[in-house]
């Protein structure tokens, strides 16, 4: 029993030395930096694609922490969601500093952050979605109520900035909406402290003297909020739809297919930047038009071509947002490029812009000239298709096996169709 006491004496002995040991070794401070972003003026594709490039580049660096200053009466809602979820998955710790104000969309950014200090005379709130409908409402109040959830504070604050039918007491009446001052923000829980500049918020989290990484829009940045704007993208989407349509209808790859191609490398380009768009949807879209082009050119029962249109609908569709907006958007630029594609085929061949682009000159059978074979003895025959036409094929004409295009249709095999026209080698055909 003695020598049980003394073992448990000498034991509490080296772990009352080990403690003591360890307690007099000083915590080795970490070296990495401190990046630092700015989000000033209107919230938008842009300023998410600058906090996408901090994220990313935070963990290369070995960063201790992220500051956003925030001063901003708002923005784009789906830029401000965009960000907000950057943040709150980010694995390095975020403060948010708000310099002056973080209203509407920036609140939703600020309250995204674990740590909030607000300079005096900042504010936070009014988060009253434009337009104000009740779906806009309940959809935005969602999706403050759960951020504050996530981040530790009280959701019915969160709430109170965006419904004003709500009120919180003490601060705002029941038809009023919610903004909190510096003092009221802290009394909340809605700042950590009230600091008048970057070094007293940096003192506060222990980050004193580390090396600072300033965040600001590039041309990059800026670039990809102008491309980002609905109406930009509604417009890039047009020339996409566009493009597809008239290689259809001319069953080849010329200049409609680079404008597409430029068009697309804009739209994805833009979304990527923002972090909206990622490998999924871009290698849908390059497949989409594969598959399109496999349909083309290759007899098919149109399973390739289905597909592929439906690769590229759902591309574009996920990159938008996957919601009703999108599906929106999607539907209003394709009966933009079908108005614009009917209008093209039926003015721009007898314009002066056309006979301009069009080469007059021609090297005919009076001029000297020959080519290996003359297909125009074809025009205004019948004939029977061998394959099917999508829109290219084989057709046979009194045992003559020809290689042909259609006006733009599917056509099935074993149909009767008429040449309608030759230039050169080509052989346009209609169903009869």
């Amino acid at each position: 029993m003695r020598h049980k006491k003394l073992y448990k004496a000498a034991f509490f002995l080296v772990l009352l030395t080990c403690i003591l040991i360890t307690a007099d070794k000083p915590v080795k401070a970490q070296s990495g930096p401190v990046l630092a972003i700015s989000i000033k003026g209107e919230i938008n594709s842009g300023q998410a694609a600058l906090v996408h490039r901090a994220m990313a580049d935070a963990g290369s660096k070995q960063a201790q922490a992220v500051i956003v200053e925030i001063d901003t009466f708002g923005g784009l809602v789906d830029a401000a969601v965009s960000i907000r979820d950057m943040i709150i998955n980010s694995p390095v710790p975020t403060i948010c500093y708000i310099k002056n104000r973080a209203w509407s969309a920036g609140a939703l950014i600020a309250i995204s952050h674990r740590h909030i200090a607000i300079a005096p005379g900042g504010s936070i709130g009014a988060a009253e979605p434009i337009p104000t409908t009740e779906k806009t409402v309940a959809a935005l109040k969602a999706e403050f109520a759960s951020t504050a959830n996530q981040t530790g504070r009280n959701p019915q604050v969160a709430e109170a900035m965006v419904d004003k039918s709500l009120g919180f007491p003490g601060y705002a009446e029941p038809g009023q909406i919610l903004a909190l001052t510096d003092y009221q923000a802290t009394k909340v829980g809605y700042a950590d402290i009230v600091a008048p500049d970057r070094e007293a918020v940096l003192a506060q989290f222990n980050l004193a003297g580390a090396e600072i990484i300033d965040y600001v829009p590039g041309w990059q940045e800026k670039l990809a909020g102008g491309l980002s704007d609905p109406t930009v993208k509604s417009f890039l989407m047009s020339i996409i739809f566009l493009a597809v349509l008239t290689e259809i209808k001319t069953a080849g790859l010329g200049v409609a297919a680079l404008i597409g191609l430029v068009a697309a490398l804009l739209f994805f380009g833009s979304q990527w930047q923002t972090g909206i768009a990622g490998w999924l949807e871009i290698i849908l879209f390059v497949g989409g038009i594969l598959l399109v082009l496999v349909e083309l050119y290759t007899p098919g029962a149109g399973v390739f071509g289905i597909s592929g249109v439906i690769a590229i609908f759902f591309s574009l569709f996920w990159t938008l947002g996957a919601n009703a907006a999108a599906f929106n958007m999607l539907a209003v630029s394709l009966v933009a490029a079908i108005i614009l594609f009917l209008a093209l085929v039926r003015y721009l061949p007898s314009s002066k812009l056309w006979a301009r682009l069009i080469l007059k000159d021609a090297e005919t059978k009076s001029a000297g000239f020959s080519s290996s074979q003359d297909y125009s003895i074809y025009v205004d025959q019948i004939g029977t298709t061998l394959t099917g036409l999508r829109p290219a094929g084989t057709i046979i004409i009194d045992g003559v096996q020809l290689d042909v295009v259609s006006e733009g249709q599917f056509i099935e095999p074993n149909k009767l169709v008429k040449v309608v026209n030759v230039s050169g080698n080509r052989i346009v055909v209609r169903p009869v």
